[in-house]
């Protein structure tokens, strides 16, 4: 089974992919999939920085549940 990138990671072959992608120097076929890895490191991406915000959330409405007390 293979893992899923860190946040930092999909991040910068994100990068990379935007970069091959400007080129233009790729064959129909590998833009295909590289734009394809690029569409699910994006969905990975958003779907990460969610988790975050709501850890974020959940964190400071505990802070603020605290200081209430």
């Amino acid at each position: 089974m293979e893992t899923k990138p860190t946040f930092e990671e999909a991040m910068k072959r994100l990068d990379q992919i935007v970069n091959q992608l400007e080129k233009n120097e790729l064959s129909l076929d590998e833009t295909l999939k590289v734009f394809e890895e690029g569409l699910n490191l994006a969905a990975d991406c958003e779907s990460q920085l969610k988790e975050f915000e709501l850890k974020v959330h959940e964190l400071t409405n505990k802070e603020e549940n605290n200081n209430e007390v």
